[in-house]
């Protein structure tokens, strides 16, 4: 029942029901309704039915069942019907050495003396128990429950100077020392600093109603009880302030109970997240393990060095950056795992077990399929690169070989030409269509070379021939069967030709061969001036121009045959030897041998002295040409 109703019970009205009489003073009638509020609040805890009055206790069986609760024991076997009076003697009895073996000296209390009724000794000994059982809990820094109580409410109080607590009466009686209690322990409660220091009803009722509401601390006390009497009750007091040390006790184990539960769930979380990263990582990791597998597997070769090579680079690659990645990773929750155990193992919970197929067991055989996978792709990657290189040595020597062979072919029939001059230079031409399909080999030659270069091949047994002396040969071997065709072709020119003498012909062919510096048997503007100036014939800069286009026929070079046929033009109207002998005379200054100096003084281009020079012999007496000589064995004697 709530406190009112026993206050009301206790009401003047009814209060000979309670204790038998009218007389009874104000504080007993007070004392009495808060302690069978006290005593129904200790018998429902063990749903024990509770009393209306103190006289219910003379049967001794709610005393006994209270004496069971507050005590945490059990006291026997007891008379649960007590109707003779013998029956609740022995009951009390009882209780009464229950009670003193606790330590509790009851004086002047007999069993009887509860069995008949009287209210002061069950009132007396009530209390005695509240402050024993209820009260001698309290141990505060090894001082009596008393003492104890006093000295926790000093400590709790003392940040808030307008409260002074030094006992159980007067220190209670402006309600701020209630007040600070509840905001020391619970500030969200009331403010403190908000009150009216001098309004001690305001602050007493409003930390009885904020106990009563939020701490579940039943009113045992009126204001009036508190604030309008000359000395507060001590042990009203002192049993309704233990009721605070009780409920702020019960408060701080929830607050420890809470953190021992917050860190129980911290611990639990943290696990949680350990365990579930150690599979998801696992899991991870296998996954990348198998698709790098897979993807190997599933790899092929386009059969040339620049594939090979890139899936070689491609594997050193893995091997330095993703593959110590994940050396690294594997270590990790090796760790993280040991980490997890120690954990548990620190907080007394079952080890962990990774499920099935994330287990360390798992992840080893998963690295020791990778490393199988490793070795077998390396070989693979190397066989593949050492055949390719192979058949690169291969492909090479076959097509040099070949490509010799060919060039040598055409050499041979280059060398025994025979028959007329007409078939010959058919057959050189021949040779020479048969140029352009070697030039493309060439060229696959020189790409097969330049793989091997990329392959780092310097060595091939299959031939003696490199991409460069092959290109060299054919240089010349075109070289070759150009100036034969440009031979064969002079030749027929000059054949032709009846109306020049063999020493004519001869004298205008090694002109025309050694001014010829192209190669291409003809001569450009510059080289056919040269050319006639070397044989004599010198022209103005002005008339030179049309004789050259004229000769060239509009064209840029002068071929042979235009040469040879201007030449037979010019030979008609030329000089006769025995004038050539007297200009050469002159030169000379009627000396039997000319000088480089007499050659230069007479005006001959450059390109004339020189050719020249190499034409006419030395003189044996004197450091000059021998003219004569040169001159007989042209024109003769």
């Amino acid at each position: 029942q709530g406190h009112g109703q026993i206050m009301e019970k206790c009401s003047a009205e009814n209060l000979h029901k309670v204790v038998g009489s009218r007389q009874q003073p104000y504080m007993l009638q007070k004392q009495t309704g808060a302690t069978i509020f006290m005593v129904n609040t200790k018998l429902s805890v063990g749903r024990y039915p509770e009393i209306s009055n103190l006289l219910e206790m003379s049967d001794g069986v709610p005393l006994i069942r209270l004496l069971e609760i507050i005590g945490d024991t059990s006291l026997g076997r007891y008379n649960k019907i007590s109707k003779m009076r013998i029956q609740k003697v022995e009951n009390v009895n009882k209780c009464l050495e229950f009670i003193r073996s606790r330590g509790v000296n009851l004086t002047n209390i007999g069993a009887e003396d509860i069995v008949d009724e009287n209210l002061k000794l069950i009132l007396g000994m009530i209390w005695t128990l509240i402050l024993r059982f209820t009260i001698a809990g309290i141990s505060e820094a090894g001082l009596n429950a008393r003492e104890g109580l006093l000295l926790w409410c000093q400590r709790k109080t003392a940040p808030y100077r307008e409260v002074n607590v030094k006992d159980f009466t007067y220190s209670w009686a402006d309600g701020l020392a209630f007040c600070a209690l509840i905001h020391r322990h619970r500030p969200d409660l009331l403010d403190f600093d908000t009150l009216d220091k001098y309004d001690r009803h305001r602050n007493t009722q409003l930390a009885f109603d904020i106990a009563s509401e939020h701490l579940n601390i039943p009113k045992l006390l009126d204001v009036e009880d508190v604030c309008d009497i000359t000395k507060p009750d001590e042990r009203s007091i002192m049993t309704y302030v233990a009721q605070y040390f009780h409920a702020f006790s019960e408060l701080g184990k929830v607050d420890t109970a809470g953190r021992r539960v917050a860190k129980f769930a911290e611990v639990m979380e943290s696990v949680w997240t350990m365990q579930n990263d150690y599979e998801r990582r696992v899991w991870a990791l296998m996954q990348a393990i198998g698709s790098k597998k897979n993807a190997w597997e599933a790899s092929t070769f386009r059969g040339d060095y620049a594939d090979a090579k890139r899936q070689s680079i491609e594997f050193v690659n893995y091997k330095t950056s993703l593959k110590r990645t994940w050396v690294a990773e594997k270590r990790d929750v090796d760790t993280l795992l040991g980490n997890i155990q120690t954990k548990l193992k620190t907080y007394d919970l079952k080890p962990y077990y990774p499920p099935p197929g994330l287990t360390l067991q798992d992840l080893d055989h998963f690295w020791t399929e990778l490393l199988a996978a490793e070795e077998k792709r390396y070989r693979l990657i190397n066989a593949k690169i050492r055949d390719i290189k192979e058949k690169l040595r291969q492909d090479f020597a076959k097509k040099a070989n070949h490509f010799q062979a060919m060039m040598n072919a055409i050499s041979h029939e280059l060398t025994v030409l025979d028959g007329d001059l007409d078939g010959q230079l058919a057959h050189v031409r021949q040779l020479n269509s048969r140029l352009g399909p070697l030039a493309d080999t060439l060229d696959l030659i020189q790409k097969l070379d330049d793989q091997c270069v990329e392959a780092n091949i310097e060595e091939n047994d299959y031939t003696i021939y490199s991409a460069d002396d092959l290109a060299f040969d054919f240089g010349l071997l075109e070289q070759a069967i150009q100036k034969k065709s440009a031979f064969i072709s002079n030749q027929i020119v000059s054949s032709n030709m009846t109306n020049l003498t063999p020493a004519q012909l001869e004298e205008f062919e090694s002109t025309f061969r050694y001014f010829d510096n192209s190669q291409m048997n003809s001569l450009s503007s510059a080289e056919f001036n040269a050319a006639l100036a070397s044989l004599g014939i010198m022209y103005e800069e002005e008339d030179f121009a049309d004789i050259f286009f004229k000769c060239a026929q509009g064209g840029t070079e002068v071929s042979f045959e235009q040469f040879i046929i201007f030449m037979v033009g010019v030979t008609e109207d030329r000089a006769s030897g025995d004038q050539v002998r007297e200009s050469f005379h002159i030169i000379a200054g009627d000396k039997p041998y000319v000088t480089e100096l007499d050659l230069k003084h007479s005006m001959l281009p450059p390109a004339v002295v020189s050719y020249l020079q190499s034409t006419i012999p030395r003189h044996d007496s004197a450091d000059g040409y021998n003219y004569q000589v040169y001159l007989d064995s042209v024109f003769g004697r």
